[in-house]
């Protein structure tokens, strides 16, 4: 009689056993197929999630924060490597070039869309590599404005600038960036003409907002903040649907009648285009069990952020494909690409921006 097989092996701290019947009496197959299902399980090494960002921002914020989560479940280190630089280009590239087998991840924004769309050729394909895991946070943004101009709403501002056709300006952390993707929204939404003035860092933009010689941006509620409660800056509405509880008496901007200006800063989990569905489906329920935490979502709301842990994989794919689209869009209509908008301002706009490189060309 053939002797039965037992494989054992250990899995995030869990004995699993699966026993082979007799071959002469119940036939390999069986016994193979058992053992095919008991090697699946996942995961059985270190996780590896790229994020296209630097140290400190908000998509390393969450990736640090759900890969201590994970890691702690799974025992398994989760690694987080920041990828930045080139605008997003080489995280994201590395993410829709890494091996689809659960171990290499990415936390990526509203950027890892518009990177694509604002290259030709594109780098890589922004949806078409990648699938959806799971729709992490979301950050509310704040129209915030120059206390040097006499204006508390929505409406007032924007009857203030066209008033002053092509004399305002807005900042931004760089072309492309959530901010000026935002920035743009607005400004297209009220029909008013402004200047777009890049920034290289957030410092740099407070001291010439508070100063009057920028008179808007639409700026992370983080960011906003510590400067709107101190009167630095006046927050004229919070670009989402419902008020922030953070700044209760500040009025949506969909109570102005402006739903297309809504913006919203989203950061999700995704894996590599042919990740097994089985690892997808486990991904999504053991994140979304992290972002169940009261922990998890106290540490969250400290930073602005709302996590959304309601997402489906499916729901976070159809997020990016509907964003896609928008920005789309806006890029192909302002004909936004990298470095083109600094290239074609004029001499004096090219002075005020804090991205001047005498180097960039383009074809205005």
């Amino acid at each position: 009689m053939v002797a039965a097989c037992i494989l054992r092996f250990i899995s995030t701290g869990a004995l699993r056993v699966a026993l082979c019947a007799p071959a002469a009496f119940l036939g390999a197959a069986p016994c193979i197929a058992q053992q095919s299902a008991a090697l699946a399980v996942y995961p059985v090494k270190s996780i590896r999630i790229i994020t296209a960002s630097s140290p400190g921002t908000a998509e390393d914020f969450f990736a640090r924060s759900l890969g201590e989560e994970l890691g702690a479940f799974y025992r398994q280190r989760v690694v987080i490597d920041n990828r930045s630089g080139a605008g997003g280009l080489i995280g994201n590239n590395l993410v829709s070039k890494a091996n689809a087998d659960g171990y290499t991840l990415g936390m990526v924004s509203v950027t890892r869309i518009v990177t694509e769309l604002m290259h030709e050729p594109p780098p890589y394909r922004a949806l078409a590599d990648i699938v959806g895991v799971a729709h992490v946070a979301s950050i509310t943004n704040v129209l915030a404005v120059t206390p040097s101009i006499p204006v508390r709403t929505p409406s007032q501002f924007v009857a203030h600038a066209r008033a002053r056709i092509g004399e305002l300006n807005y900042a931004s952390l760089g072309i492309g960036s959530a901010s000026h993707l935002a920035g743009e929204l607005f400004t297209r939404a009220v029909g008013i003409d402004a200047v777009h003035v890049p920034f290289r860092n957030l410092s740099d933009s407070f001291v010439e907002m508070v100063l009057g010689r920028v008179h808007y941006a639409v700026l992370t509620l983080p960011a906003a903040l510590a400067p709107v409660r101190e009167g630095r800056l006046r927050a004229l509405a919070v670009m989402t649907p419902q008020r922030s509880p953070a700044l209760p008496a500040v009025p949506a901007i969909a109570e102005f009648g402006l739903p297309e200006a809504q913006f919203d800063s989203w950061s999700g989990i995704v894996a590599p285009r042919g990740t097994p569905r089985r690892i997808v489906e486990q991904l999504h329920g053991d994140i979304v069990r992290a972002l169940h935490k009261a922990a998890l979502r106290g540490l969250f709301v400290r930073q602005g952020a709302e996590s959304t842990p309601e997402s489906t994989p499916d729901g976070f794919t159809r997020l990016m494909q509907s964003e896609y689209l928008r920005y789309q869009t806006l890029i192909r209509q302002e004909r936004i690409t990298a470095f083109r908008e600094y290239a074609c301002a004029s001499p004096d706009e090219q002075r005020a921006s804090a991205v001047h490189d005498a180097g960039v060309s383009a074809e205005c």
